[in-house]
């Protein structure tokens, strides 16, 4: 008895060292591959902002620079200087004050020093002759780095001491039809701008971005932040700008990075690296570990119960084993105690499924229901929204138990990572089918179905994966054609390929495990595809609802096996589809030609259509610069070079959104894909998909692409508060 004790005792002490170490491989694995993901979305960000930053930039350089001939036209009309400026104000909004230092005695009538200024005051230009003999802006450092570089530069941050403002200014050399150099044109920019585009959205939900010049000196950051963000924002552009911190290289070399620790004990990391060109300034982000890990710690923790219980559970069967001459009553006792433990297990893998079936939409009503055949079971189904699409699953591992709950939560797991950026059903389960042949000594396998539902369209990509065909109900039930594919688990190379179909209106999905169909009598009559597919369509004929539907088979089957004991997982999973009229109350259309001529006439056409829905300037702008960024790529890219094309622009609104359409028959094209932008291609390189997607992102509420009759459609979908007709 001692030696079965002992032996007993050596096999659950393994059995834990190994499943722990199988569990600390896999945390260490997965931690590793999130921090990879943070770098690169990290990069991604700063990229991102750095290209809308340079814009904005370009924007005001472009604005002087384009105003420098008519200065030079009209250079001996000394009071024709404040009509260019005003054109230069005007051209940028966003501009504080336009300015024209001349040279010492340029115009003797107007004294040794004439500087002229025109500057926005509430909404109105004014103008002003602000030189002075106190005042001699020959003396200034930066007029005399520009006549000594004889070039444009941007000046450092400063505090100007009239408007309260934090600006920096652009300063441009003028010369005359001689090559004198005559004076200089500068304009001055708030950063409250700058700071407002760093911080619109982040990677995180208490990242935050901030600008810093080449010195080290704060240009913007988070608007309205609290004293304690404040301060520890400060403690790390202290770390930054302190050269005996030890600053690592990123995996790519892009960036520079810093751990820091706040006054909370949060651990966090800060990437910045700087902008490319001139002004040299740096532009950085932090994130803050306990969100970028968040769900491999929850993932850990759901995991380490589960290989306790199966512990616990194999701790258990060996005592039951070894112990079995002992009384009646302790064998109860410790079957109490199982059977205590396992319900745990129970309530853990229900909160692995979607908790909640309301997706606060009206475009689709979907309900599930999972019924294991013991405590614990290896069915699963999931469910979410990204992109306009909606993705959904339903698998069953073989087996029964704890096992195939451990591997029913791997494969959720797995589905929830694999389809967070992609959209292609077959490339999905190819991720999951390639983790799970790892390290599957078991061979478990897993039979699957992966769907992708174009919400706007009803169009829906799928693939399986040895799983039911789901029935399609409208106004019959009939199953939709599948392509068998081997299960997930057997073989690392098997290709999956997806499989597209349209669902009407109205119509629903019915998703099932196979303990639907082989639900058996005691005699072993199974409940069948037929009569599945009998009941469905007198669903389908009483229009009931996702709840309804599950709610009437699950009564039919127990009505059918009666007394006889449930021998298999039961997992049902009801999806109808209900799209809403769009009613627009304004719709406005463009059609260019894939000639980047036509952007003017595309920026005139959108500054007309949000003047006309009455939309706050500076959403205004953000919604120009989206859609202009997936205008000019569809411009570049679309059409093959030397091939004529149009690229058609709907704007829709019903009061509440809106939607902006951009159709071309170029070549296909999924700009929401996931593959990764290589970010050392120049912009003329890219494509859209890549950091320009990001900045769609950024700038939109939700993107969505499908390809219909041979043309990409591209939605861009952003909620306003108010609109005005």
């Amino acid at each position: 008895m001692k030696l079965k004790t002992n032996t007993s005792l050596i096999v659950i002490i393994a059995a834990a060292i190994l499943l722990q170490g199988l569990s600390a491989v896999q945390y260490y694995y997965t931690r590793s591959l999130l921090a990879d993901e943070l770098e690169n979305r990290a990069e991604s960000e700063i990229t991102s902002k750095a290209i809308i930053v340079k814009n904005t930039l370009n924007l005001a350089e472009n604005s002087l620079n384009g105003h420098i001939w008519d200065l030079k036209r009209n250079l001996f009309h000394p009071d024709s200087s404040y009509s260019v400026m005003e054109l230069v104000l005007e051209s940028h909004p966003d501009l504080t004050g336009c300015w024209v230092a001349y040279v010492p005695n340029f115009f003797p009538e107007k004294g040794r020093l004439f500087e002229p200024f025109v500057w926005w005051d509430n909404g109105e230009i004014r103008h002003a002759e602000i030189a002075a003999e106190g005042r001699d802006y020959t003396q200034n450092r930066y007029y005399k780095a520009v006549c000594e570089s004889d070039a444009p530069m941007w000046t450092d941050l400063y505090r100007d001491m009239v408007s309260g403002l934090n600006l920096v200014t652009y300063i441009v050399p003028i010369h005359d039809g001689k090559g004198n150099l005559v004076a200089m044109f500068g304009l001055d920019m708030s950063t409250e701008q700058l700071g407002d585009t760093l911080n619109y959205r982040h990677i995180y939900p208490s990242s935050y971005d901030f600008l810093l010049t080449e010195k080290g000196q704060l240009i913007a950051g988070p608007k309205h932040a609290k004293e304690k963000k404040v301060q520890e924002m400060d403690h790390i552009i202290s770390m930054i700008n302190d050269s005996t911190v030890e600053k690592s290289p990123s995996n790519s070399g892009r960036s520079s990075v810093i751990p820091f620790e706040d006054a909370d004990g949060d651990e966090g990391l800060v990437f910045y690296a700087y902008l490319k060109g001139e002004p040299k300034w740096k532009i950085a982000v932090v994130c803050y570990d306990k969100e970028v890990y968040a769900k491999l710690m929850k993932m850990r923790r759901t995991i380490g119960i589960l290989m306790l219980l199966a512990l616990l559970a194999l701790g258990l069967i060996i005592a039951r084993y070894v112990k079995n001459n002992n009384k009646l009553q302790k064998a109860n006792l410790k079957q109490e105690r199982i059977g205590s433990e396992l319900r745990i297990a129970t309530n853990i893998q229900k909160e692995m499924l979607p908790r909640s079936f309301s997706l606060a939409r009206d475009d689709i009503d979907i309900f599930g229901s999972l019924t294991p055949a013991r405590e614990v079971g290896g069915d699963l189904y999931d469910f979410f929204v990204r992109d306009e699409k909606l993705f959904f699953c339903i698998g069953d591992v073989s087996g029964k138990g704890v096992p195939s709950a451990i591997v029913m939560a791997m494969i959720h797991t797995m589905f929830r990572m694999a389809s967070a950026h992609e959209n292609n059903p077959a490339r999905i389960m190819q991720t999951i089918n390639e983790s799970s042949c790892e390290g599957n000594e078991s061979n478990m396998f897993v039979t699957m179905f992966i769907g992708v539902l174009d919400l706007p369209t009803g169009h829906l990509r799928y693939c399986d994966a040895g799983h039911d065909a789901p029935i399609v109900l409208y106004k019959s039930a009939a199953a939709i054609p599948v392509t068998p594919h081997l299960p997930i688990g057997v073989f690392n190379d098997t290709a999956y390929k997806t499989q597209e179909t349209m669902l009407a209106p109205d119509s629903t999905i019915f998703l099932y495990t196979d303990g639907l169909t082989e639900a058996k009598k005691e005699k072993r009559q199974f409940f069948g595809l037929q009569r599945t597919e009998e009941v469905l369509s007198k669903c389908a004929q009483q229009q009931l609802k996702p709840q309804q539907i599950i709610e009437t088979v699950s009564e039919e089957v127990h009505r059918f096996i009666g007394e006889a004991e449930q021998s298999d997982d039961l997992t049902m999973l009801a999806i109808r589809y209900t799209p809403q009229q769009y009613e627009s109350m304004l719709t406005e259309t463009l059609v260019l030609k894939n000639d980047v001529h036509e952007v003017p006439r595309f920026s005139n056409f959108m500054k007309a259509t949000t003047e006309k829905l009455g939309i706050e300037p500076s959403l205004a702008r953000q919604l120009r610069l989206a859609v202009e960024e997936a205008v000019v790529n569809v411009i570049d890219y679309a059409y093959p070079i030397g091939t004529k094309g149009d690229i058609t622009i709907h704007v829709m609104s019903d009061g509440r959104t809106l939607r902006f359409q951009i159709i071309d028959s170029g070549v296909a094209f999924d700009p929401t894909a996931k593959e990764k932008t290589d970010t050392t291609l120049s912009a003329e390189d890219r494509q859209i998909g890549g950091l320009g997607i990001l900045l769609v992102r950024e700038l939109m509420d939700s993107i969505n692409y499908e390809r219909e009759d041979g043309k990409n459609v591209l939605t861009l979908i952003k909620k306003v508060k108010r609109l005005v007709g």
